[in-house]
């Protein structure tokens, strides 16, 4: 069979991913860190950027590099482990956190400035609408493709167009003083920032939507996979990193119409009114309802693909279980789900940048299944006290950790793990063999 996909095709898969990945997180934190960051905007958009875009990239070529699938990505780990940390991460960026979020940014900024005195019943019925569209262009496991790289994400693709355009063609407004951690430390602030966007976590599941596109389009060997989605990754990133510096010029810009604003979707919202008039709110709910809705596809349609094959439920039905959940937990409210999502972020997190990682060392390991159980063990104990102090508990005795102050104490314990499984592994091989002899 022929396993090549014709330059349409290739292009639709890249903005198929472009638009699972752009969603709610991706558009509310930007301006707002791009407002606090003032004249250090360029250092803390590098930080940004380097979570926010570049690991996801990253993370995808792993997955690709490492066979196309969690399981290859995982094959190290115990069975069960990496089952825990699959399910745990699903959990995360599906009906716990990340896919409600993409309704409530989409009702926040979307349709509750449509009414003069929005309620909890409207949200209620939003939130229902939304996610059986959602649900609907789930529906179709295999047509992914088509319904979102063909059809949703060229509209939201034209949106953001005409967004940054007018962004940089008439700015609103000077930049400011650094504000908070931007002003002393605005690479690691905005570094920690990208977290949120929770864009690491799911492109460790959306390589296997990428997977079942290609085979949907008779691409099965594979050589020709790792191609195609390493492809898309670049695609994505590239328009990733476009929408992001839009978007934090824009923050950076505000000042004359949103200045000392505390959040980023109404620093967005003044600012495209301010651009585009009474037509601004139009433009605004736009680009919003379609970037959630293609992001809470993409987050269902992984999710119900994942929880399928480990259950007797089909994928259909797990698509109706994560969309129905999701209705459900969207009613929480915005502020309250931001604030229950960080510290299981700051957890998770650098367990998934440490499988990155080995997944790219892992052929010059003499040991791999001791290196992945070490470094992602360590990993995840160092990231747990992060999170602990992140929910205020009282952490005190580890402020010796280097970069602890900053949220990132997991990493120098990480990288010492890690250099050491190029020698400790290889004396426990080494002496498997001489025991042998």
């Amino acid at each position: 069979m022929k396993q090549t996909l014709k330059l349409t095709d290739i292009a639709a898969l890249g903005f198929m991913l472009f638009a699972f990945f752009l969603g709610a997180g991706n558009i509310i934190f930007p301006p707002l860190a791009g407002q606090q960051a003032g004249i250090n905007l360029m250092s803390a958009m590098s930080g940004f950027l380097l979570t926010a875009v570049g690991l996801p990239l990253v993370t995808i070529i792993a997955v690709a590099i490492a066979g196309g699938s969690w399981n290859h990505l995982t094959k190290d780990l115990p069975a069960k482990v990496a089952t825990l940390i699959a399910v745990l991460i699903f959990i995360i960026i599906g009906p716990a956190f990340a896919a409600p979020r993409t309704g409530l940014v989409a009702y926040e900024m979307a349709v509750s400035p449509l009414f003069a005195d929005s309620s909890q019943a409207h949200l209620t019925i939003f939130s229902i609408l939304f996610f059986l569209v959602a649900m609907f262009f789930s529906w179709s496991q295999g047509r992914l493709i088509d319904l979102i790289g063909k059809v949703l994400t060229p509209a939201l693709f034209i949106g953001l167009v005409v967004l940054a355009i007018g962004v940089f063609l008439d700015p609103q407004g000077d930049w400011m003083p650094a504000t908070g951690p931007y002003a002393t430390q605005p690479f690691t602030k905005g570094f920690l920032e990208g977290y949120n966007t929770m864009d690491t976590l799911a492109a460790l599941m959306f390589g296997m939507l990428i997977v079942d596109a290609l085979r949907s389009k008779g691409i099965t060997e594979q050589r020709a996979t790792t191609k195609y989605l390493i492809s898309s990754a670049f695609i994505a990133a590239f328009g990733l990193a476009s929408v992001y510096i839009s978007l934090f010029y824009l923050g950076a810009t505000s000042s004359a119409i949103a200045g000392g604003a505390d959040n980023g979707g109404f620093i967005l919202s003044q600012y495209v009114q301010a651009l585009f008039g009474p037509y601004g709110q139009l433009v605004l709910s736009t680009i919003v309802l379609l970037a959630c809705l293609t992001t809470a596809i993409g987050l269902i349609s992984a999710c119900s693909d994942y929880f399928c094959s480990l259950t007797p439920l089909p994928y259909r039905a797990w698509v109706v279980i994560n969309g129905v959940a999701c209705a459900v937990v969207a009613n929480v409210g915005l502020s309250q789900l931001i604030a229950l999502s960080i510290p299981v972020l700051v957890a998770l997190y650098p367990v998934a940048i440490a499988l990155v990682v080995l997944a790219f060392v892992r052929h010059k390991m003499p040991n791999p299944k001791v290196a992945f159980r070490v470094v992602t063990l360590v990993a995840f104990l160092f990231a747990l006290i992060d999170a602990a102090q992140v929910v205020g508990l009282d952490m005190s005795m580890f402020d010796m950790l280097p970069l602890f102050d900053v949220g990132m104490g997991w990493v120098l314990p990480s990288l010492a793990a890690l250099i050491c499984m190029f020698f400790m592994a290889r004396s426990v091989v080494e002496q498997s063999s001489n025991d042998v002899a």
